[in-house]
């Protein structure tokens, strides 16, 4: 009767092991795929209308996405004239006025002269540059930068609460506080 028992005993034994070697070959597996998934960063996204304004007809889109700390803004904007224009980040998400003076002027959080983006003379946080627009009226750009980022704590940083303004014009990257880019013609709130 001990044999019987021992010899069971000694099978379930090697069973077990069996069993226990083959769940030790499924677990990696899991395991990088759990690791895989803790790892992957997240992405904050905002995504919001240009409107007309001073009498334009231009309109548009802007998303502005964050992920491993650098924010890409990607507009398209529709109704403007052939040749270059200016976009900017300025100081408040009002687009309330039909001039779009309401937003304030260009963000400038660090309080430095206006100028081209990364210029060792300085450069305001909202000058993001011109971009190209066809014969077609349609334009687009895409500007990604670490010193932006979506709702933060650093009011230096903190595009939320501000606005997109196109402009009429081209920046010049000068002229003193606004780059001479002339009117207002779409304007969005960069809000959540």
């Amino acid at each position: 009767m001990k044999k019987v028992i021992l010899i069971a005993a000694s099978a379930l034994l090697v069973l077990s092991v069996s069993c226990k070697k083959k769940e030790d070959k499924k677990d990696p597996t899991k395991a990088e795929t759990e690791t895989v998934t803790t790892e992957e960063t997240e992405t904050k996204k905002i995504t919001f209308s240009l409107e007309p304004k001073s009498d334009s007809k231009v309109f548009g889109k802007v998303v502005f996405a964050e992920k491993d700390g650098k924010v890409t803004m990607s507009a398209i904007m529709e109704g403007l004239d052939e040749g270059k224009h200016a976009i900017h980040i300025h100081e408040k998400a009002d687009c309330s006025s039909a001039d779009g003076k309401s937003t304030g002027g260009h963000w400038n959080p660090t309080a430095q002269p206006h100028g081209k983006w990364g210029a060792a003379e300085g450069y305001h946080k909202g000058d993001i540059g011109n971009f190209e627009v066809k014969a077609d009226g349609l334009g687009t750009i895409t500007f990604t930068t670490d010193q932006w980022c979506i709702d933060c704590d650093d009011e230096n940083k903190n595009i939320v609460g501000k606005a997109i303004i196109v402009h009429q014009g081209t920046d010049d990257f000068v002229t003193q506080p606004t780059g001479d880019a002339g009117g207002r013609v779409s304007c969005g709130g960069i809000i959540q």
